[in-house]
């Protein structure tokens, strides 16, 4: 419920920004110079919420393990309030798991790229609604295995913390996938946090930028590409 309530915000949000209700009407940036996708809103939210491989297998993984009783004991803990070292110990732990995750599917092997995360691959210029848009296979392999493992990394989570880093995570990882610009991306990126324009760098050459929520991992494993590098010829500038 706590990943869902923040995903209501992350999508109203996302309306009002792509149509220009937050800036006077004036479109937003977008990151690619060939344009933004166009697409009806509708049919972009529909898709984004059905996809058997993104919320629902989230929805289920997040659901169960913690009804089921697989997570550690703490996570089951109501005393206190949100645990914030704790709370960014597990967004930083997830993400370099999914760095080491999302490199290994690009190198095992050309079969099991193509049947893991070559699906989510086909959009070289993302819409936000494509966040979860992949496999079965690239969701267990970069999402949820991480998360469980992650969960057994920080022990001492209640659940407070845990609703928060879950809501965080995943709505964060919906908007790195935006095909606009949003107004915090230049703090953003200077405190080395990922943002739409350096997830399209991914997208858009595949060999880069394999970070999502930082970029710290990128940058100590000499994988970063700044998205200026590539203006204006694929990006627009300053975005």
């Amino acid at each position: 419920m706590a990943v869902a309530v923040g995903q209501a915000f992350v999508l109203l949000y996302f309306y009002l920004h792509k149509y220009g209700y937050l800036s006077l009407g004036k479109t937003p940036r977008s990151i690619q110079s060939k344009g933004a996708r166009d697409y009806l809103f509708d049919e972009g939210l529909t898709t984004h919420l059905s996809q058997p491989e993104g919320f629902v297998l989230l929805a289920l993984y997040l659901s169960l393990t913690w009804m089921l009783r697989l997570m550690p004991e703490s996570y089951y803990s109501f005393e206190g309030g949100i645990q914030f070292r704790e709370t960014f110990a597990s967004l930083v732990i997830q993400d370099g798991l999914q760095y080491i995750m999302h490199r290994l599917e690009h190198v095992v092997s050309p079969e099991f790229y193509q049947r893991s995360h070559k699906p989510h691959h086909r959009f070289t210029n993302p819409r936000l609604f494509d966040a979860f848009n992949g496999s079965l296979a690239d969701t267990i392999c970069m999402i949820l295995i991480p998360l469980y493992s992650t969960a057994l990394l920080v022990r001492t989570c209640n659940v407070w913390s845990y609703m928060a880093f879950g809501s965080l995570y995943a709505n964060w990882l919906t908007l790195i996938h935006s095909e606009y610009v949003f107004p915090w991306d230049g703090i953003f990126r200077r405190l080395g946090f990922g943002t739409p324009a350096d997830h399209h760098v991914h997208h858009k050459f595949f060999k880069f930028n394999y970070g999502h929520l930082f970029m710290w991992f990128d940058q100590l494993g000499g994988t970063y590409r700044n998205p200026r590098d590539f203006a204006p010829r694929a990006f627009n500038e300053n975005v």
